[in-house]
This record gives structure tokens, C-alpha cells and sequence, in this order.
């Protein structure tokens, strides 16, 4: 089976060359002592994490899943995972970019998302556990008491214990306002918590001892509706020793991530404790979610480049049929399938979107660095707007993508990728569930046109157009910036679409939110392609010896721009279309 290889030459690229990572995060008084050679040397050590220990539990894990036990309600994780698990954090990779007055190492956002992508290449159930644990960590530092705060977050940033994201329910998903887990308060100042969870990510486990559950329920005289949902903490197990009635009723069965406990939670009149204000669950909420959502934008990526390293060598070895243009390799009874011009064109779809991915989640993780550290208010603001405005798309567009691209390098390898023996159907199955949860990509775009473009009156949407637009007059002789031009402009032409219609009737907006989402995509893509092709130009024109990488660099825009930004004028076409073909259907006619 093939072995991952962290794709650090790249990945370094995007973060120094393009971006000047360090040289910004350099500004923000926290990250002052942050260089490139200490960068550089934890990007190192993951890529050994990730390929030497993650990386070779990946298939047995997924052939050997988590086991429940009925009878002590207990999960036990594929053989090798809690060894790895506590390797994991022994090193401090949980901790990487964690606040330091808990024992966080306080390091950038941005770069613990490159560690991210590591991770989820080399094995993404596995990562589960610890990734979700930073939305708890997330929702505690901002919104936790300082008693809370001192007991849990500690021993979770450690990797000592994990935490866990409690929203979903048999009745309701998105739509949270439909809960029925009760908190009832008790005279200690605690609640018992009362309900039923499904789909908890690491909701039981043996990884570790504790596990901290961030539970949504209503208190008894709660509105009944979204704001009467309040949050709360509910430990596995509890400070003196005891162990809190909140159970694993079953596991799951999954169609992938076989290797991460998806559980059924049973809150059985467990004690929890109220996490901010009553009925302001909702707001909590949020802070877990929306660096769930970029976590899993990561996940998209990771899980598209290791599909990718399997079929581009796949592809190089496997014999078949010989070039139209006439034997490329003379000397062997076929020429490899990377001659043949289909095969090129999934193979260079899936490198050229997987880079075009990478550039915009790791601009999208500056921001977030910038937003929480700038010391200028106004750089703070205008960051965040930008973290607030691109989350959906990182989120929907990258794990749009990372499915896409397991199932482009599926098909490169053709039967043999049917099979379980080249782990490539291991990925497509993993990578579905990405473009699922925390919020379906649908969920995602109606986020971005009903929420995200109307943010501070349209400010955050002008401010990314302003500066698409500032480096595109700044840097006209670009490569290809009349394509990232004519793109931006019917960006813009939708935007203004939306803001018309929509305000009239807000179906028109729902129905032209997934086009939308993906324009919103596309465009950012073009906009970063050109600047990777400028910069790799002036590399070559340097005299740089890496000829290949920049020279492929610049063949990457050029089949961007002709292959796949086309689609943009489709997708205008889609939008202006408008609801009237997707709502003219009756219920009865859809049986018909």
C-alpha cells in the first residue's frame, strides 16, 4: 500500500512565498519570536508524526473499527490508535497553538492548520479525537468561568483528557431549536442533564481517561426555540473520582472514519455545569463550530492530497496501451498511463485544486491570526471579517473538492482502485462525511449568502472585492489577470443579483446559494493562482534551480484558468436562473 509523504516543498510555498506568513505574524506582538527556521522545524517533525506514526494506522484502522461493549457501555479504538494518541500528545501537538496561561505553547492558528493537514492526510479518524477536542478547548476559553476554566482547560490542552461537541439529535439537526435534552438546576449550583446525543464524534473512548462533553439542552422555563438553547459542561468523569451517568449507548455504523468512535451519548441525569449565560447556548455554540468548520476545510485538503500521491504513482507505474502520439517508452511492452491525455487531466484537476485549496485555507488561517492578535483595532476588524466571510467557503468548497479529488484518483486507478488494496476507496468513503457534518455544505452556503454577505452591511464582501481589486491594479501584468478580472466582476454581478432579488424574496437567494458559494470559490482561487504564477516567474527568471517546481507552478494557473475557471460562466447563468425551475414542482409531481 503506498506510503503518504508530507507535501512540505508546497505547503512551504504557500506560507512563506506566497503569503509571507512570517514576516506578518511577526507583527502581532504574541508571535514576535516566531521565525522561519522554528517554523520550519515543527512543520518537519509533524511530517514525521504524520507519516511514521498516523500514517500506518490508517487502513488497519479502518479494517478493524472501534469495538462497543453493551456491557460496560465502553468503546475500545482500532489496536495502536491510544499509543499513537498519547505520542500525539506527549509531543505537544495538542497544545501547539493553545493559549499559554493553560499550558498552550501559544504558537499561530495558521500554523497548527498545517499541521492539520497532516494529520487528516495521514489519518483522519485518528485525528478526530484531538481535533475536536480545540472546539471545546475554543468555547471554554471564550466563554468558560475561571473556575472552569482552571479545572478543564489544562488537562484538555495537554491532551490529558478530550472533549466532545454535543448538538445533534434524533429529531433534529441543523435545526436546534427542536432539542429535547433537559437541564434541570440542582441546589449545588450544578444541572442534571437529561437526553439523548447522536453522532457524537469521541463521545466514549479509551484514549484517555476523561472526556469533557459540551452539551446543548434547555433549562425548564427555556423559550422554545433556539434561544432557549443554553450549553453546558458535562465531564465523563467527575472531580472526586466518580463517574457521571453520561453513557455510550452504541456506535454508529458508519460508511467511513471507521477508526473514530461516532457515538449515541445517553445523558442519564448526568451534572453538568452552565457554560455562559442561560439561554445564550446558541452564541457558545458558534465559537465551537466555527473553528470546527475550518478544521474540516483541513480535513477536505488532507484527505484529497493523500488520494492524489496515490494515483500520481499508481499512474507512473501502471502499464497500459501505448501514447496516440507514439511510444513514449520504447523499451517496455506499454507506456505508463500518465501519457494518456484523460489520465492527465484527472491527475493535474486534482494537483492543481489541491494547491489552489491549500493557498486559501492557509490565508484564511492568517486572518484568524490576525483578527485575535493584530494590536490595531482596525486590523483586527477587517481580518475577522474576512475569517467570518471565507469560513463557509473553506468549509464547503475544500471538502467539495477533497471528495472530488479521492474520486478523480479513484478512477485513475481504475479497478485496482475498486479495490481495498491500494486504501484510495478507504479515502473516498472517508472524505463524504466531510461535506456532511458541522453543517452540510448547503447549510454553508446559506450561511454565506443569508448571513456572511449581509455582515456589517455588506462591509466584509466589499472589503474582499477591494482587495482582489488593490492587487490586481497594483499588479496588472500578472499572469492571467484579465481571467481573475472577468471572474471578480461576475462575482460581483452575482453579489448584486442576490442583494436584489434576495431582498424580495428570500427563496431567491436559498436557491442560488450553492452556485454561489462555488463562484465565491473559484474566484479566490484564480486570484491566488495568479499570484503563484507571478511569483514562480520571477523565481525562474532569477535563475532559481528548483526549475521544475516553478516551472510547473506556472503550467498549474495555465490549466486552472483554461480548464477549470471556465465554469464560473455556468455558474453566473445558474444564479440568475433563479428559483422558478426548482420550486415549480408539487410534492406529487415529484413521484410522477
Amino acid at each position: 500500500m503506498p506510503s503518504y509523504r508530507a507535501p512540505l516543498r508546497d505547503m512551504r510555498f504557500v506560507f512563506e512565498e506566497l503569503l509571507d506568513a512570517y514576516t506578518l505574524l511577526q507583527t502581532l506582538p504574541e508571535q514576535r519570536e516566531l521565525t522561519a527556521d522554528l517554523g520550519g522545524a515543527i512543520l518537519e517533525e509533524a511530517a514525521k508524526l504524520a507519516e511514521n506514526v498516523l500514517a500506518p494506522l490508517n487502513g488497519p484502522g479502518d479494517k478493524q473499527g472501534c469495538q462497543y461493549d453493551p456491557q460496560t457501555r465502553s468503546v475500545r479504538t482500532p489496536d495502536g490508535f491510544k499509543a499513537a494518541y498519547q505520542h500525539f500528545a506527549e509531543g505537544g501537538w495538542t497544545a501547539l497553538a493553545c493559549t499559554p496561561r493553560f499550558g498552550g505553547q501559544g504558537l499561530p492558528h495558521v500554523l497548527n492548520m498545517l499541521v492539520e493537514e497532516m494529520t487528516c492526510s495521514a489519518n483522519l479518524s485518528l485525528g478526530m479525537y484531538p481535533g475536536l477536542t480545540h472546539g471545546a478547548i475554543n468555547a471554554l476559553t471564550s466563554h468558560g468561568t475561571p473556575e472552569q476554566q482552571a479545572t478543564y482547560l489544562p488537562r484538555l490542552i495537554s491532551g490529558e483528557w478530550t472533549g466532545t461537541m454535543c448538538l445533534t439529535e434524533a429529531q433534529c439537526g441543523t435545526d436546534l431549536g427542536l432539542i429535547r435534552t433537559r437541564a434541570v438546576p440542582q441546589a449545588d449550583g450544578s444541572y442534571a442533564i437529561t437526553g439523548t446525543k447522536i453522532w457524537i464524534t469521541g463521545g466514549e473512548h479509551d484514549l484517555v481517561d476523561n472526556i469533557v462533553h459540551l452539551v446543548l439542552a434547555k433549562l425548564p422555563d427555556a423559550p422554545d426555540s433556539v434561544k432557549g438553547i443554553s450549553l453546558f459542561l458535562v465531564p465523563k468523569v467527575l472531580e472526586d473520582g466518580s463517574r457521571n451517568p453520561a453513557f455510550c449507548g452504541g456506535l454508529e455504523h458508519k460508511m467511513g472514519i471507521k477508526g473514530s468512535a461516532t457515538c449515541v451519548m445517553n445523558f442519564e441525569g448526568a451534572k453538568g455545569w452552565l457554560i455562559g449565560e442561560p439561554n445564550k447556548g446558541l452564541s457558545c455554540m458558534f465559537t465551537m463550530m466555527n473553528s470546527a468548520r475550518l478544521m474540516v476545510g483541513m480535513q477536505g485538503l488532507g484527505v484529497a492530497e493523500s488520494a492524489y500521491q496515490i494515483a500520481l504513482g499508481f499512474a507512473r507505474e501502471r502499464l497500459q496501451s501505448r501514447s496516440i502520439s507514439g511510444p513514449k517508452a520504447a523499451d517496455k511492452p506499454a507506456d505508463p498511463i500518465t501519457v494518456h491525455p484523460d489520465v492527465r487531466r484527472m491527475l493535474l484537476r486534482q494537483k492543481v485544486m489541491i494547491e489552489g485549496c491549500r493557498a486559501l485555507a492557509y490565508f484564511a488561517g492568517l486572518q484568524q491570526d490576525i483578527a485575535h492578535g493584530a494590536e490595531d483595532a482596525e486590523t483586527r476588524s477587517r481580518a475577522d471579517d474576512l475569517v467570518q466571510l471565507l469560513t463557509p467557503v473553506v468549509k464547503a468548497f475544500l471538502t467539495d473538492e477533497g471528495f472530488t479529488c479521492a474520486n478523480e484518483g479513484l478512477q485513475v486507478l481504475g479497478g485496482s482502485g475498486f479495490t481495498e488494496d491500494w486504501g484510495i476507496e478507504q479515502l473516498v468513503r472517508d472524505s463524504r462525511i466531510t461535506r456532511i457534518y458541522e453543517g452540510t455544505n448547503g447549510i454553508q452556503a446559506l450561511d454565506l449568502v443569508g448571513r456572511k454577505l449581509a455582515l456589517g452591511g455588506g462591509r466584509a464582501v466589499r472589503a474582499f472585492f477591494a482587495l482582489v481589486e488593490g492587487w490586481l491594479k497594483n499588479n496588472a501584468d500578472a499572469p492571467h489577470a484579465t481571467a481573475v478580472t472577468q471572474a471578480l466582476k461576475q462575482l460581483q454581478q452575482a453579489t448584486l443579483w442576490l442583494a436584489s432579488e434576495g431582498s424580495k424574496d428570500p427563496e431567491q437567494a436559498a436557491a442560488a446559494a450553492t452556485p454561489y458559494l462555488r463562484l465565491f470559490g473559484l474566484t479566490s482561487l484564480a486570484w491566488l493562482w495568479s499570484q503563484q504564477a507571478q511569483l514562480a516567474q520571477r523565481q525562474l527568471d532569477a535563475g532559481s534551480s528548483e526549475t521544475h517546481f516553478y516551472a510547473a507552478k506556472i503550467k498549474s494557473a495555465d490549466f486552472f484558468m483554461a480548464r477549470i475557471l471556465p465554469e464560473t460562466d455556468a455558474l453566473l447563468s445558474e444564479i440568475k436562473a433563479g428559483k422558478a425551475t426548482l420550486m415549480a414542482f408539487t410534492d406529487e409531481e415529484f413521484a410522477a
